[in-house]
């Protein structure tokens, strides 16, 4: 634009107010992006400066500050905003001047609540005589606008500054794994303020041809973010595997953080990741919303049920000596499964189902055509209101599933006989809020269960079965002859005893004939390998209790074992066909990052120097693992403070 003397206005620098000591990026807590754009959050002022070729008099001047994104900008899809700096002339952005001083003005704006999220490119428009006239493009001066928790006016508002600081600000993050009486925890760098990866996960809507209008709707974005994290049905960011075989890609347990595998699929254009895990999923999950101003957590469920058919209970079919019918046993129920949290008003919803609401992008079922679940409220959940969406039933079967071990009789015909009613959603886990610890969220999920069920929880039961949910109605006769195996720990390379513990019950002899399987079984729930199967005869006499013993070596179990594998005995008797699930040897997952390679002996170590340059100083963790297709469980951190 010609920069002589006019008698109308010209605009001769516009400066976003970029730069970390500007106003803009304190006031908006951006100033840990690693960037070198303006980022602001929405429904909040923010400030530029204007240098005009002479004083602004604002009786006579008329401009426009116009923000657009997208190829074809329309005013009506809020694609293309202009802000007036005068309340007399306004839009949906608001403007105003701040300060004026010569030929330099401060013009405060402030986005709409629900403005579209992404990279807007910002003009200067002039009302001249000769028409409008407009500033070039600057790319320098484009700004990218998020979603803003810290604004009572944005749907993301969340009123706790702790847990703020936590559920956004927060770049290391602890996931939960293992087993609800033997948990494991690891580290993971989310790195949502790294470079590149705010693009990045603009990409992945990009990729999902998500309209630009839907982008300020944190319920849709969500959605569609479940969906695209999972490669399964729209070429997104991870694939899936869970074969133990990872020959193409890198093993779910190398990773220690979200920023290489972002940065991957965006430098690709769309080339899906290999390969991930429950876990992976969430976490790289957590970085997309934390990294857009949504509120997000990673929670950990133990003994989570997979509901394959949508009755909302875990089916589990026996055949008629008591072994895993495989052929018909479709539910499974996981180890352990990682999801998100999010947190979000839901307009969509009656008042009260607000708040964090469940989302996963873990390939389990469809939903709506579409491998993807959520955004589920946590508290219709928690009170049966499974009718609301979105995919609340899956969610409250993955908490709240009674287990039911049918018999199939030789006609074909199935008889319940054991229902556990507290085996599924044992415990749910989440970081605690600014320090290392676990949090029990548990109670935000269901009310107390078995012979401590409340009230509360059979109102919960009842409502569910209104919407869909399947309880085992026949009552299962108590056996004259009980049988239990005891938890014990093993450790992997050595022979043990499986002890199967009899009771009887009655007041007369009884002769079982029991049949024991031993199978390992991926923490999915799917199984493997069977490692054992023996059919002992037990002689008891009356009010008896007794133990025998069955030996597994070595040989039987070491070379079937898969990862985070578990070892689940099914036992049961034709006297008293008492079924249960138990645990017998966990391995945790571990987290690896590819350094060198390197041969190391047994019984012996290694030792290497790895140089970095912090970006910025504060307390941090450095992790290290092993990747070894032999032993995947090797993995270690620690508390770095990096001085100023």
């Amino acid at each position: 634009m010609s920069q002589h003397h006019t008698k109308f206005l010209d605009i001769w620098d516009v400066d976003v107010l970029k730069r970390p000591q500007d106003i803009n990026k304190q006031a908006h807590h951006t100033h840990l992006y690693s960037s070198d754009f303006l980022i602001v959050r929405r429904a909040q002022e923010f400030q530029i400066k204007i240098t005009f070729d002479r004083p602004y008099k604002p009786a006579e001047d008329k401009f426009a500050v116009e923000f657009v994104i997208g190829p074809s900008p329309q005013y009506s899809k809020g694609t293309y905003i202009p802000v007036f700096p005068t309340e007399e002339r306004q839009s949906v952005w608001r403007g105003r001047i701040v300060e004026t001083s010569d030929n330099v003005i401060t013009m405060g704006i402030t986005t709409s609540p629900e403005c579209i999220v992404g990279k807007y490119m910002i003009y200067v428009s002039v009302v001249t005589p000769y028409g409008i006239r407009r500033t070039r493009r600057e790319p320098k001066s484009d700004i990218y606008i998020l979603f803003n928790p810290w604004s009572p006016a944005d749907p993301v508002f969340l009123d706790d500054e702790e847990e703020r600081e936590e559920c956004i600000m927060n770049e290391l993050g602890i996931i939960y794994h293992g087993t609800y009486d033997d948990v494991s925890e690891r580290a993971w760098n989310y790195g949502q303020f790294e470079f590149g990866v705010l693009d990045a996960c603009l990409f992945i809507m990009d990729k999902a041809d998500m309209p630009l209008s839907n982008r300020g709707d944190v319920i849709k974005v969500t959605r569609v973010a479940s969906a695209m994290l999972n490669s399964r049905d729209d070429d997104g960011v991870l694939v899936g595997n869970w074969s133990g075989d990872y020959t193409y890609g890198v093993p779910p347990t190398s990773w220690t953080g979200s920023v290489e595998i972002l940065l991957d699929y965006a430098g690709s254009r769309g080339t899906p990741v290999c390969y991930a895990q429950c876990w992976v999923y969430a976490a790289v999950f957590n970085t997309f919303l934390r990294c857009l101003g949504i509120p997000g957590r990673v929670v950990t469920n133990f003994f989570s049920a997979h509901d394959n058919d949508g009755n909302l209970k875990m089916d589990i079919i026996l055949d008629e000596n008591g072994k895993l019918d495989r052929n018909r046993t479709k539910d499974s129920i996981w180890n352990y499964h990682c999801w998100n949290e999010c947190f979000m008003a839901r307009s969509d919803l009656p008042p009260g189902f607000g708040g964090w609401q469940v989302v996963d992008a873990t390939p389990q079922e469809t939903s709506d055509g579409m491998f993807r679940c959520g955004p589920a409220s946590v508290a219709a959940v928690k009170h049966g209101q499974i009718c609301y969406p979105f995919d609340a039933p899956f969610v409250f079967a993955e908490v709240n599933s009674d287990v039911i071990f049918y018999r199939r009789q030789k006609d074909g015909t199935l008889e319940a006989v054991k229902v556990n009613q507290t085996h599924v959603g044992r415990m749910v886990l989440t970081k605690a809020v600014l320090h290392d610890g676990r949090r029990d969220i548990t109670d935000h999920y269901k009310f107390p269960e078995g012979e401590r069920r409340s009230p509360e929880e059979r109102r919960v039961l009842e409502k569910a079965e209104e919407f869909g949910c399947q309880r085992e109605k026949a009552s299962v006769p108590q056996s004259d002859v009980e049988v239990e195996i005891p938890n014990l720990d093993v450790r992997v390379g050595d022979n043990f005893d499986v002890t199967l513990q009899f009771k009887n019950n009655s007041d007369q002899r009884r002769s079982a004939d029991v049949y024991i399987t031993g199978t390992v079984v991926y923490y999915t729930g799917v199984p493997s390998a069977e490692v054992l199967f023996k059919t002992p005869k037990v002689k008891l006499e009356p009010l008896q209790s007794k133990d025998e013993k069955v030996l597994v070596r070595v040989e039987d179990y070491m070379h079937k074992l898969v990862e985070q594998c578990k070892l689940h005995w099914i036992k049961a008797s034709v006297k008293c066909m008492h079924v249960n699930l138990f645990c017998m040897i966990s391995d945790t997952c571990v987290c690896v990052r590819d350094v060198f390679s390197s041969i190391i002996a047994p019984g012996t170590s290694i030792t290497w120097i790895e140089t970095f340059s912090p970006r910025r100083a504060g307390s941090t963790k450095l992790i290290a693992s092993l990747d070894c297709a032999a032993l995947r469980q090797v993995y270690g951190e620690t508390e770095l403070t990096i001085q100023q």
